[in-house]
């Protein structure tokens, strides 16, 4: 116990200090998932907008892949990514193994089915409202698409703030591609499953505060935007 609690109060320390190490990672952290997600999204987003309004024979066929893709196992994600990137690889040649680019490339492939499918849940609702006024005025697929777009975002912002979520806790696929190196490819959840092996709970407890009020941070951003309490649906 008197481990536990020494531990505990070196943590806030290091939190309150700015430990550099401290402050390494969490950036690292922050660039790879941002970038993962501003990737995402911008595939994500205009794909759900785009199922949401376009009629074509195998739409639920891609619609069902796309949901049963959100709970594809991370680690099979990091394998796959993996063997694209490693030498042997068809993308060998770019050297990109254990570097943030990789760990870039398998967030994104997590995160966009996750982000895809709120947005087309939220696009679907919209367009079935629009849907008679954008075929009145004749509007074109892209517009039709522009327009839902716009109209639905806090939507998806929250699909946004979801992959987000999603990415800065992911450790499986982030460790095989990464390979967790100091000063180069650790971010929060390699580091806390690196130093707990270690026995180095100060330092875990520190990140682990850290991960925690980022997430705290993005739901506090999230009800802030959508407005949850001002509108009486907390």
């Amino acid at each position: 116990m008197d481990d536990l609690t020494a531990g505990l109060l070196r943590a806030v320390q290091l939190v309150l200090t700015l430990d550099p190490e401290l402050i390494e990672i969490t950036l690292r952290s922050l660039q790879v998932t941002l970038t993962a997600l501003a990737i995402g999204c911008v595939i994500a987003m205009p794909l759900g907008a785009w199922l949401a309004v376009r009629r074509f024979r195998a739409r639920r066929l891609v619609i069902a892949v796309m949901n049963a893709l959100i709970g594809l196992p991370p680690v099979v994600v990091g394998l796959v990514v993996y063997l694209m990137l490693s030498r042997s690889g068809p993308f060998g040649v770019l050297d990109l193994l254990f570097t943030p680019t990789a760990m870039i490339i398998a967030q994104v492939v997590i995160i966009t089915p996750l982000v895809a499918s709120i947005a087309h849940q939220a696009m679907r609702d919209l367009w079935a409202d629009y849907h008679d006024l954008l075929i009145s005025l004749n509007a074109t697929r892209a517009q039709r698409v522009g327009a839902i777009l716009r109209d639905g975002r806090r939507a998806l912002l929250t699909a946004a703030l979801a992959g987000f979520g999603r990415a800065i806790g992911e450790v499986g696929a982030i460790m095989i591609v990464g390979g967790n190196i100091d000063g180069m490819t650790r971010v929060l959840t390699t580091a806390i499953a690196l130093e707990t092996g270690r026995g180095d709970f100060a330092l875990a407890l520190a990140l682990g505060i850290v991960l925690i009020v980022l997430s705290l941070a993005v739901s506090g951003l999230s009800h802030w935007a959508l407005r949850t309490e001002a509108r009486g649906r907390w």
